[in-house]
């Protein structure tokens, strides 16, 4: 059944106290058809399908419900401190053409505020939700570094013991010389900085060009046919060597922390993430769940940019799985990357660990990597923690610095679905002007 728009009217955009409340397993895939069909959920981070809507363009309304109309807000992306903000995130909607952007931005003295612009169902004109639900994407990656990190805490986990030691013979693609993928050499360390050389899962699910939108409305994918797929290619280099992302690597991960722990992924991730960080709004899918279960704008996608967007709010993230399922709130990210900064969900030592970085290719821009988060630099000096993440239907950022400044945004589309090419990097700036300006 499909989820309907939520209608309720957004809250005046004023600054909110921390502490107010607000209101599967392994096994092989039996169908080929079905894992390729799986295709493009991590590709260009998700996926579904829906009923055909207007596209939204650079007319759209920017209706900022929490915030004063966007003609009262600095125009485009320039002015001074809040309208600043407030003018970036309107102008995602206003210029970039995505259908909603929704953001929440807390200030050193704790006191956070949220801002929407766009609508949140294009097919009913119903407003954004603030601080909706969004498919979290990428940044499930953090939580379950997060859960391999208390492991290695509690010594349950050695970071520089091969992969292979907790799962044996399952990182192997059982090939000779530079072309071996061999869990006897890969070590956890590498596996959570994408420095393993395990080859993209997502490379062979998209081998037979299928755009993956439709196939994945029903189809659900166990994560062992994923790190299956993975293994039929070579490695991408020697473990160490490099540097390349791969949604594998968090695949094995989330084994990881089921053999260790010997209870499934999302039981661990809730209790020793999601409660522990306090985060309010956050959950991770049961097995066939399709929809968000709370408040949440609807997401769209078009396969080529500027084209009629489809509604893909529902679908099944199994393709994803511990890479990237996790639903929750703008606010709630900014939560999650501040509890680890402050250590209440990891050790100084983890944490020390978590924030040795690696360079990273310069086309992902200002970026350092570490293990499960990343250090992004700041125009105005410092650095930012956090990761992103990119779905079919959603896209977020956020960045945490050690001083009390947080900021995340959600859009409502995948960059690559609407038409400007640096649209990106406007969501990006959002992320840089709220810390900055």
């Amino acid at each position: 059944m499909r989820s309907t728009a939520p209608t309720h009217p957004a809250t005046p955009d004023q600054p909110v106290p921390e502490g107010t409340p607000s209101t599967a397993g392994p096994g092989p895939l039996r169908h080929r058809r079905a894992l390729r069909g799986a295709a493009a959920l991590l590709a260009a981070g998700a996926l579904v399908g829906g009923t055909l809507v207007a596209p939204a363009t650079a007319g759209a309304p920017t209706a900022t419900t929490g915030a004063p109309a966007p003609e009262q807000a600095d125009q485009a992306r320039g002015g001074h401190g809040r309208d600043t903000v407030r003018g970036a995130v309107d102008a995602l909607v206003r210029d970039d053409g995505f259908p909603a952007a929704l953001a929440s931005v807390r200030d050193e003295r704790g006191r956070t505020r949220h801002l929407v612009a766009g609508v949140g169902d294009l097919t009913t004109g119903a407003r954004v939700p603030t601080d909706g639900q969004v498919r979290f994407a990428s940044n499930s990656k953090t939580f379950v570094a997060v859960a391999v990190m208390q492991l290695v805490g509690e010594g349950k986990i050695e970071l520089d013991a091969p992969i292979g030691t907790y799962l044996p013979g399952l990182v192997d693609n059982r090939r000779d010389g530079a072309e071996r993928v061999d869990g006897a050499t890969i070590t956890v360390r590498q596996v959570l900085q994408h420095t393993s050389g395990i080859p993209e899962y997502l490379d062979v699910l998209l081998s037979d060009g299928l755009s993956g939108v439709d196939a994945m409305i029903d189809t659900y994918v166990q994560p062992r046919a994923l790190l299956d797929a993975a293994m039929t290619r070579p490695a991408t280099f020697a473990p160490g060597s490099s540097w390349s992302y791969s949604n594998t690597n968090y695949v094995i991960a989330g084994l990881l922390v089921e053999e260790v722990t010997g209870r499934p992924l999302h039981e661990v991730l809730t209790q020793r993430v999601i409660e522990r960080a306090g985060l309010r709004d956050t959950y991770l899918p049961a097995v066939g769940e399709r929809v968000i279960r709370g408040r949440h704008p609807h997401g769209y996608h078009s396969d080529t940019p500027g084209g009629t967007l489809r509604d893909v709010t529902e679908l099944d993230p199994s393709a994803a799985w511990a890479a990237g399922d996790v639903i929750g709130t703008p606010s709630d990210l900014i939560r999650l990357y501040t509890a680890i900064l402050d250590g209440r969900l990891v050790g100084a030592a983890e944490l020390a660990e978590m924030q040795k970085t690696v360079p990273v290719p310069a086309e992902w821009g200002p970026m350092r990597y570490g293990l499960g988060i990343a250090e992004t630099a700041l125009s105005c000096g410092g650095v930012a923690w956090g990761h992103g993440g990119d779905i079919f239907g959603y896209s977020t950022r956020e960045g945490v610095t050690t001083d009390g400044r947080a900021a995340s945004v959600a859009v409502t589309a995948l960059p690559s679905s609407v038409s400007d090419p640096a649209a990106m990097q406007h969501v990006d700036a959002v992320i840089d002007t709220a810390l900055c300006a």
